[in-house]
């Protein structure tokens, strides 16, 4: 019984041990006990930071009382007053470290100290280890630097400006390697620090070098010496005996250029708030990545332009000589009418106020731990997750253990989104071309991506696309573009409210700072009248309109039809050109124009793009139905080769709206936020758009390629700037005239007044508008389920015979006869009984 009692004693204590020494890690490992540590330790580090200043102003002073006495000795004693700030423990501190250690560089070690402390209390996330190196280094460096100029200027000082150190290390310097060698030494040391630094300044020294031995170069008897860059081409046709400066200018660049693509395997050893390099933070094994707002990658496979060279024979390539005078023409400028033209400025453009791009640790931990905790109670283990950081979500990425299926984790998607309380998230399993899991998560405070940020990026800047368009961001934050010449049309769906709008304005935003009015112009249907309607300044600039039309932003549905019948005409008369060229496409065709190698008496002219937009393509079908259709279908077949291309937004992605023939035609597609899962598959093909979070969140589609950006956000007021800017400079006598659509022959017949040529609903449809006392071409179509073109020639018909008064555009037409016997007559008196 003894034994058994002592056991249970042993046990009871060694529970107690253990106990309290889980409860001593866990307070020493608490985010209280490390935000209260790291306030201790930056105070401590303010502290020594404010007596060495006071010391550059007190320490003359206090020279004498400090030197030669211990701490204690000079705390002990009541006597001695010192003027430091902060007393004589500040004295005596500033004394030590800047007198007999690193002199005025000793400022440093309180700095490292305070951001110690500040990356305890977790306000700042760099790193302590790479900051340590970079701080030591420049306190050696610096001290010795101070000792030898600073020390020489003023030498009667109280302040050791180097320190013990510095100055040591100096006379053993000086007395090695002379004065010029140590001066030598402190522009190694600065340039060591600088590219440590900043890893972009290492590239710039490579510039100033480069050129300073180009400037060499020129110098020399030989000419070609002085033409940069060296090229393989040029070391293949050029001379083979090279000069000294040329051998070496050909390896400082195949240097720097094997250095550059080397640079993304790279990372610096001092992490600084560069822009080239991503943020990475690590908290214990979770990592968080900011991409850089700055770094920008292509999002296009085919980044670089299309820069396919015209062949031609011999007396083709010869320059065009003018037959009457006989002098040599030059190559014919389309911008030449409007050469003064100068793009909207980026004053024009918001700059939305984001905050800063610090990444709230505290939410992503959170997640982290959800997700795990979640997958875990379901059985799913995983061996790793990282986090991406975009301006409005998050994407997660985890690897599961061996074994595991992928279906069971994407079954558990309405699981993870309720225990992160998310509006919505989605996962991505596999993420293409990764060995991992996506899970999607909305941010609580998202980000705007403004217009500006985008258009004034180098990515938008530098491209040499045919017409360029820019989105907005990935979310890794890398700026989204594409060319509209390669989709070659764009289909565009999303629910009310979801953004739809506002993307469209981004795309011809994107072409108004990018194309000369010259190269292209767009034609803008708008049935809601007012999406539109704030381009009408920049008519005589950017679009095209029928020969009669008096508006340029096309409302009226007959219209629509009439453009779109005019715009089939204008693709096959350019067909008809590009024939008589011998070319393949629009691109040739101009090139060859521009080379003055087609001859304008012949019919040929420059040819510029043409973009068309048409807003809620689901009303035109509605009214119109197949006779907006067929030549929409025909244009997006056949018009890619001629410059046309369309940009068709609906916010009712139905399939009676979106039919095969518009989606077979459409292989670049757009998606908003949609209401559910049956619209998202419909303008996608898979699911998707239905777990967007709205506000400008969508998902581009290119054929088997999906990518989820967040839409760049260009205002109302912003529009309207840009329209005006524009609509003030001096533009064409009027707008582009698209050709004039003339009428089938059986066609024209239906305006005459012959009995056997009327339609055989005209004299219901006239009772009809009589009877109602309503001029509405709707009416007959609703009534007698008919095309719009068939209800609208009746109503021509009626025009004619005086039944009804002129269109009034969106309105109705007056009604001329007032009763049906006054019809009755009308028909009598016209034979038409």
């Amino acid at each position: 019984m003894g034994k058994k009692k002592k056991i249970i004693r042993k046990r009871k204590t060694t529970r107690k041990s253990n106990t309290k020494k889980s409860t001593f890690l866990g307070f020493l490992k608490s985010e209280r006990t490390h935000f209260l540590a790291g306030v201790v330790v930056a105070f401590i580090g303010l502290f020594i930071f404010l007596s060495m200043i006071s010391f550059f102003f007190t320490g003359g002073a206090d020279q004498s009382k400090v030197l030669n006495k211990t701490y204690f000795e000079l705390v002990k004693d009541k006597t001695i007053s010192v003027d430091n700030w902060t007393g004589a423990s500040g004295a005596y501190i500033a004394q030590k470290l800047i007198n007999n250690l690193f002199g005025i560089f000793s400022l440093l070690i309180p700095v490292f100290i305070i951001l110690m402390g500040i990356r305890w209390m977790k306000v700042w996330s760099g790193s302590l280890m790479k900051s340590f190196i970079f701080i030591a280094l420049t306190i050696i460096f610096g001290s010795i630097t101070s000792a030898f100029i600073l020390g020489k200027l003023f030498p009667t000082s109280f302040i050791s400006w180097g320190g013990t150190h510095g100055v040591n290390i100096e006379h053993i310097l000086e007395n090695i390697i002379g004065v010029y060698g140590i001066i030598l030494l402190i522009i190694l040391f600065t340039t060591i620090l600088i590219v440590l630094y900043k890893k972009s300044s290492m590239f710039k020294i490579q510039d100033t070098l480069s050129k300073g031995i180009q400037r060499m170069n020129t110098n020399e008897e030989e000419p070609e010496l002085a033409i940069p860059p060296f090229t393989k081409t040029d070391e293949q046709n050029g001379p083979k005996k090279l000069g000294l400066f040329k051998k070496i200018f050909s390896f400082l660049s195949f240097k720097k250029r094997s250095e550059e693509e080397e640079e993304v395997e790279e990372e610096d050893e001092i992490k600084t708030a560069s822009k080239e390099q991503p943020i990475n933070i690590k908290s214990d094994d979770f990592e968080v990545i900011i991409p850089d707002e700055d770094e920008m990658i292509a999002s296009d496979k085919d980044e670089t332009p299309d820069t396919t060279q015209l062949t031609s024979s011999d007396d083709e390539e010869k320059e065009m000589v003018d037959e009457e005078t006989g002098e040599i023409l030059e190559d014919y400028d389309p911008k030449k009418d409007l050469s003064s033209f100068s793009f909207p400025s980026m004053d024009l453009l918001k700059i939305y106020n984001v905050g800063s791009r610090e990444v709230d640790m505290k939410e992503q931990t959170e997640n982290k731990d959800k997700i795990i905790t979640t997958l875990k109670n379901y059985g799913v283990e995983i061996t790793s997750i990282k986090a991406t950081v975009g301006p409005t979500l998050t994407l997660y990425e985890i690897i599961p253990q061996a074994g595991v299926r992928i279906s069971r984790i994407r079954n558990l998607e309405d699981d993870i989104a309720l225990s992160l309380s998310a509006l919505g998230i989605r996962i991505i399993a596999p993420m293409p071309g990764k060995g991992t899991i996506g899970i999607e998560v909305p941010n609580k405070d998202p980000q705007i991506v403004s217009m500006q940020s985008v258009i004034a990026s180098k990515r938008f800047q530098e491209c040499n696309y045919d017409l360029p368009v820019a989105l907005g961001r990935t979310i890794t934050n890398e700026i989204f573009m594409f060319d509209l010449c390669k989709m070659p049309h764009l289909l565009v769906a999303g629910a009310t409210g979801q953004g739809k709008s506002v993307g469209l304005n981004a795309i011809i935003t994107s072409l108004l700072y990018k194309k000369h009015p010259a190269e292209m112009k767009m034609v803008l249907i708008d049935p809601k009248m007012v999406e539109f309607n704030i381009y009408s300044t920049i008519e005589k600039h950017y679009l095209a309109k029928l020969p009669d039309s008096e508006k340029a932003i096309i409302t009226d549905v007959t219209k629509v039809t009439q453009t779109l019948n005019s715009l089939t005409k204008e693709m096959d008369d350019r067909y008809e050109l590009l024939m008589l060229a011998h070319v393949r496409n629009l691109k040739e065709y101009n090139q060859k124009f521009i080379n003055r190698r087609l001859n304008p008496n012949k019919g040929h002219r420059y040819l510029p793009f043409i973009v068309v937009v048409i807003d809620e393509f689901g009303d035109l079908i509605m009214t119109a139905g197949k006779e907006i259709e067929m030549p929409i279908a025909r244009i997006a077949q056949k018009a890619r080769a001629v410059g046309i291309h369309m940009v068709i937004a609906t916010q009712r992605p139905t399939t009676n709206i979106i039919t095969g023939t518009i989606k077979a035609n459409f292989p670049a597609r757009m998606a908003f936020r949609v209401t559910s899962q049956i619209d998202s598959r419909t303008i996608l093909d898979m699911g998707g758009a239905n777990q967007l979070v709205g506000r400008g969140d969508m998902l581009f589609s290119q054929g088997s390629d999906l990518v989820r950006i967040q839409c760049a956000f260009v205002d109302t007021p912003e529009v309207e700037g840009i329209a005006h800017y524009i609509g003030k400079q001096r533009g064409y006598e009027t707008a582009f005239h698209l050709p004039e659509y003339e009428l089938g022959e059986t066609d024209k017949a239906s305006g005459g007044t012959s009995t056997e040529e009327r339609d055989v609903l005209f004299e219901d449809a006239a009772r009809l508008i009589v009877m109602n006392q309503q001029g509405s071409t709707s009416l007959i179509q609703r009534k007698f389920s008919v095309g719009y073109n068939r209800a609208g020639r009746i109503m021509d018909t009626m025009y004619e015979l005086g039944i009804v008064g002129p269109a009034q555009g969106s309105k109705p037409r007056d009604v001329l006869i007032s009763d049906e016997y006054s019809l009755e007559k009308l028909l009598n008196e016209n034979d038409l009984k």
